[in-house]
């Protein structure tokens, strides 16, 4: 276990950490796979499935493209024939509708909003790291009030490589003069522990309120938490133990 004491910075995941992924996106991706499929149901529904959906359960599977990918990776997944300028003419359309209605439509985890207010006031520095648009990602912090407790949003379209390469790490660290070791990362899907993994983050949280599951997750995070909400009394009890 990392040095808990060191840690000053706290990185987030956006969905399934911060907001309830299918409370906020189910709707978003219907909406994305009917656009996409020209309104042809069982295209749309073909679509949703290739992407990770489970019909089952409702529920996107841990891990899967829509869970834990980009726009991008949505488009080459949906539209591997497309031109390069098609392409981008794609990402930018799902972009659009990923920012405007995801943000919009964004639902906090329960306890989300108190719990940041309260890493706020014990002066943690922190930013949200996100394989959606940054636009998106910083629509979605003033839909739920908390902009104003984040130094920074970082989407896939803020840095070279995203998720989960360590770019967004490094970007963070540039922003707040922190070491790598003193950033913890917390996120419901592995991407977001590789990333911790890559950068060198002094702490990698898994938490069960998103697509991830305890046997996704537990094999690369320091801690899983069932939320957010419980990291909090995690960091105090670990300064705690180590003084």
């Amino acid at each position: 276990m990392a040095d808990i004491k060191g840690i000053k910075g706290i990185l987030f995941d956006k969905d399934g950490t911060l907001v309830d992924f299918n409370a906020t996106w189910l709707g978003v991706a219907d909406f994305m796979a009917m656009d996409a499929s020209e309104g042809d149901r069982w295209k749309a529904d073909r679509l949703l499935a290739a992407a990770g959906f489970d019909f089952a359960t409702r529920r996107f599977k841990p891990d899967s493209i829509f869970a834990s990918g980009t726009n991008l990776d949505v488009v080459e997944l949906w539209f591997p024939r497309l031109s390069n300028e098609d392409q981008m003419l794609a990402v930018a359309r799902f972009n659009e509708i990923t920012s405007v209605q995801g943000s919009a439509m964004a639902v906090a985890l329960p306890g989300i909003v108190e719990t940041l207010s309260v890493l706020h006031r014990k002066s943690y520095r922190l930013g949200v790291a996100t394989n959606d648009s940054t636009s998106g990602a910083e629509r979605t912090l003033v839909t739920l009030g908390v902009a104003q407790l984040f130094d920074a949003a970082y989407g896939y379209d803020a840095v070279a490589n995203p998720k989960p390469a360590p770019d967004t790490i490094l970007a963070f660290c540039d922003l707040t003069g922190l070491q790598p070791s003193a950033i913890a990362m917390v996120g419901d899907n592995r991407h977001d522990l590789e990333m911790a993994r890559a950068g060198g983050c002094g702490l990698a949280v898994g938490v069960l309120s998103g697509t991830g599951t305890r046997e996704s997750l537990a094999s690369i995070a320091d801690v899983v938490l069932d939320s957010v909400a419980d990291l909090p009394d995690f960091l105090s009890a670990r300064v705690k133990e180590t003084i």
